[in-house]
């Protein structure tokens, strides 16, 4: 056994005493839920709403070339090597680009927090003026007040927010979201037409070039969060026979919350007039006033902002976290970063982040097109995030290769198929990401290109380098050895 395999380098919560008894405690269906949870939204239903009935093809393909490798494989490595993405690109590829993979992880929410804030702004619209819902100035403002009001929750480390994501599915994703199906469903049996044609000639997306197929890369996002639940796959009583059947169950799950509710848009709302912040709100303001329950759409925005808020209070601090740890031990951040507030929390890192979500806030207020700034935003977040997962299905195959007999619990089946298609699927996205949608027809292409590929190399691979190629020795013995403010505490 290899030194990296020794205990001494796997974290104490992963060898604790209770350890043995979770696979009677955790079954395949629960698994299933968890996932679901942790990847399922109505935030992205406006933007494949656009496609009508095309979407169900947009959500399925990714479903099939990503979701399921990016499952199947990150269960093989949590199941065999603890410690998330960082652990495993390290243990097969090596410690910088290790971190480059967790680094990516954080970065991403840098670009995330905005477009999902955008998301409650336009929300919160619908309460106030819908008319503000396009209004740049009004969504900088509420973005940066809430990621503020965010940074200052999380850094008192409130224990009570572990349980808002669990709460956000029910309130903010599966209520709304079958009584937006359901209204839909009634207001098409009445006789009224949908907004977007249903029949046999739009199952797939009208070809235009590229551009009309540019929707899907932003459907890699709308799966991304997978690997974070394979930590649980030793929990289930038989990983090889259970875990494919949760995944798959999940699977289902998340393509019809992901689906139906972006059908039951295209219904009700023409793809000229949608908002891909705002789109959810139009289609219940549009079925709450045609079904004279106009009082009923405060409600509805309501149920979407408490869930949105509480999944950003819930993640805010988790990716920073998890740099921080790995920083600490390693000398990757210089110890400003590292250093902790009174309540253990990174709040130098939190407000940092907070710095540049509130410049980049302020391009909502100066580009006029909210629609356009959001798409942006989600687009660069996709690109950044891609390369973990391109390390990731790396990893897994050299480590298969190098290390056949490490214990491993799961064994995911042909992982050399599933590692090589994970892979092109991702290569496939990050090309696609640098063409425009065909919303963007009447912009620059090349502007385009620049600002997404300006996005991906400054943040997913200039900054990590610059740390990596100016980090001193004393920033790990500064951290590892003296404890800060947080730790004497």
């Amino acid at each position: 056994m290899s030194s990296i395999e020794t205990p001494a380098e796997v974290p104490r919560p992963r060898v604790a005493a209770p350890r043995p008894v979770a696979p009677t405690t955790l079954t395949w269906v629960t698994l299933a839920l968890m996932t679901t949870s942790s990847v399922a939204s109505l935030r992205a239903a406006p933007t494949m709403a656009v496609y009508g009935l095309a979407c169900v093809f947009l959500y399925l393909i990714p479903a099939i070339v990503f979701l399921l490798p990016t499952a199947l494989v990150s269960a093989e490595l949590a199941s065999g090597w603890s410690g998330g993405v960082y652990r495993w690109v390290a243990e097969g590829l090596s410690k910088p680009l290790g971190f480059l993979a967790v680094w990516c992880q954080f970065a991403m929410t840098i670009f995330y927090y905005p477009s999902l804030l955008a998301f409650v702004a336009s929300t919160i619209a619908y309460v106030i003026d819908p008319s503000l819902a396009s209004n740049g100035v009004y969504t900088a403002i509420v973005i940066m007040v809430l990621y503020w009001t965010g940074v200052w929750v999380s850094s008192r480390g409130t224990k009570a927010l572990a349980g808002l994501s669990s709460w956000g599915l029910i309130i903010g994703t599966l209520v709304p979201g079958t009584v937006l199906v359901a209204l839909g469903m009634v207001f098409l049996g009445e006789g009224n037409p949908s907004a977007a044609p249903m029949d046999g000639s739009h199952l797939l997306p009208q070809w235009t070039g590229l551009a009309s197929l540019v929707l899907i890369v932003n459907n890699f996002l709308s799966y991304s969060g997978m690997e974070m639940n394979a930590v649980h796959v030793s929990s289930l009583k038989d990983p090889a026979k259970e875990y494919p059947k949760s995944m798959f169950l999940a699977m289902g799950l998340v393509l019809v919350i992901f689906i139906l509710p972006a059908l039951a848009i295209s219904w009700v709302v023409p793809a000229d007039q949608l908002s891909l912040t705002a789109g959810v709100m139009q289609a219940f303001d549009a079925f709450f006033s045609y079904f004279h329950v106009g009082w009923m759409t405060p409600i509805a925005a309501v149920m979407l902002i408490s869930a949105s808020l509480g999944g950003m209070l819930t993640w805010l601090a988790g990716p920073s976290k998890g740099l921080l740890e790995i920083s600490r031990n390693e000398g990757y951040l210089p110890p400003f970063l590292q250093k902790l507030n009174k309540f253990g929390i990174q709040q130098n890192i939190l407000v940092t982040q907070g710095v540049v979500t509130s410049v980049i806030a302020l391009l909502y207020a100066l580009i006029p097109n909210v629609s356009s700034v959001y798409w942006i935003f989600s687009t660069i977040t996709t690109q950044v995030y891609l390369i973990v997962y391109l390390l990731m299905f790396a990893a897994a195959m050299r480590l298969r290769k190098t290390r056949p007999d490490h214990p491993r619990g799961y064994r995911a089946p042909a992982l050399g198929l599933l590692c090589s298609v994970g892979l092109l699927a991702s290569l496939a996205a990050l090309a696609i990401g640098f063409v425009p949608p065909s919303q963007f027809g009447g912009s620059s292409v090349w502007s385009y290109v620049l600002v997404i590929g300006g996005g991906l190399i400054v943040l997913g691979l200039l900054i990590p380098w610059l740390f990596l190629k100016f980090r001193k020795p004393g920033w790990r013995t500064a951290a590892a050895d003296t404890p800060s403010e947080g730790d004497r505490a």
